[in-house]
């Protein structure tokens, strides 16, 4: 089984071509030709990017109904209510900006549906420029970065041997000797987990700040943060100027409050980038759905967002414990130990010879309905402007911890009974 990740034409005549699957949406797709839909209680899905979404322990109670007005039915802005602008602002604020003179405003703020289409609008933005992205990372940045063709995507590759580390040094010398205008990033990083915080971050503001490189922020996993005392992070605490520091930054229900199916996300950043992206969305997707935004509203508010961390840090920080130990007593080794997310980023090179690689190992996992993602989808290749040669991250795989404990148990159980077969 070889993922399809080249783009070819449908049909000469009307010139359309095939978009590739990202990592997640191909193995769900393969999935599913194994009967996941027909069975999902029987599956352990150990794969898709989405944490459980039902109560947690000590975590504010779910929202189960919505209730809204006539008026409601309403388009909402296509910046967003300007209500949970105001909120989302104050939230960032509340958090991050204590002491400082320069505050978020809802000027600073844009509501969209859904991270992928966030990121969009803004890279729908960038000019003919130079963007760093960093390998491995988020599988759907491939596509998205090579959308509009008007920027040239630039990998900045991390290392296994020094632990995916990415020192303030090593992104100076990236940004001034390959001429980067923007670094896009997801920190907590999707897959490695990695974290960059504390005084690294606030380094990578500040070179941003003297250096003029827009940094983009991708934030959706920074209630997930683990063995420290912080609830969240976010490079909103070292900005100095609101509206000066090249800092823009994604958020949304989708993972920090786990209401995947809201679609509601937003952008923080400079009000220049968000009247540029507002421009954007005006013909790109006509804005957030306004019943969701509504809906969103009291889910934001600090207190609720801070008791749902708390809880998040608790029940998935078990969950990580719980799959590190499982994986390693399987022989599959977790590089890095998980800072953030709710993903282990593995090694499968030790494993027997006939499954130690992200696509020979799931193919067993299939027939065990086990689903997770494979390395390779992770090497991120814009464009294909690489030659087509084997991955780096062939022997790698990604696992997920977001799953509820009772489904991650049965598909750690299931691994290791292809394992030690």
């Amino acid at each position: 089984m070889v993922p399809q990740k080249h783009s070819q034409p449908l049909d000469a005549f009307t010139g359309f071509r095939a978009v590739p699957r990202t990592g997640v949406i191909y193995v769900m797709t393969e999935a599913a030709k194994h009967g996941f839909r027909a069975n999902r209680d029987s599956w352990s899905n150990l794969g898709q990017g989405a944490p459980e979404t039902g109560p947690l322990e000590d975590a504010p109670d779910r929202i189960e109904s919505l209730k809204f007005t006539c008026d409601d039915h309403e388009y909402a802005p296509v910046v967003g209510l300007l209500e949970l602008r105001e909120a989302v602002a104050e939230l960032y604020n509340q958090r991050y900006r204590k002491g400082k003179s320069s505050k978020y405003t809802y000027r600073n703020v844009a509501v969209c549906s859904g991270g992928r289409l966030a990121l969009t609008r803004v890279v729908s933005t960038i000019g003919n420029t130079n963007v760093g992205h960093f390998l491995p990372d988020y599988t759907a940045y491939e596509e998205l970065l090579d959308s509009f063709n008007s920027f040239v995507p630039i990998p900045i590759l991390l290392e296994e041997e020094n632990n995916y580390q990415f020192s303030p040094e090593q992104l100076r010398r990236e940004i001034l000797g390959r001429g980067l205008s923007s670094v896009l990033l997801s920190n907590p990083s999707n897959p490695t987990s990695k974290l960059v915080c504390g005084d690294d971050l606030k380094r990578w503001v500040d070179i941003a700040r003297e250096l003029e490189c827009a940094l983009i922020f991708d934030e959706f996993y920074s209630h997930y943060i683990y063995d420290r005392e912080q609830l969240s992070i976010s490079a909103a605490e070292f900005v100095e100027d609101v509206n000066k520091d090249p800092i823009v930054l994604f958020d949304g229900l989708t993972k920090n409050w786990r209401y995947p199916g809201f679609r509601v996300s937003w952008t923080v950043g400079p009000e220049s980038v968000i009247d540029a992206i507002a421009s954007a969305g005006s013909f790109i997707d006509g804005g957030c759905a306004r019943p969701m935004q509504i809906a969103a509203l009291d889910l934001v508010q600090r207190e609720k967002a801070d008791q749902e961390a708390r809880a998040l840090k608790q029940v998935f920080g078990k969950k990580r414990d719980l799959m590190l130990q499982r994986l390693e007593h399987m022989g599959i080794k977790v590089n890095p130990r998980p800072e953030g997310s709710f993903y282990c980023w593995a090694d499968l090179s030790q494993l027997p010879e006939h499954m130690n690689t992200g696509m020979q190992l799931f193919e067993y996992a299939l027939k065990k309905n086990v689903v997770f993602v494979p390395g390779v989808f992770f090497d991120i290749n814009p464009g294909h402007r690489r030659p087509d040669r084997a991955s780096r991250f062939g022997h790698c795989a990604r696992f997920s911890f977001g799953p509820p404990l009772e489904e991650l148990e049965r598909g750690l159980d299931a691994l290791e009974s292809i394992i030690k077969a």
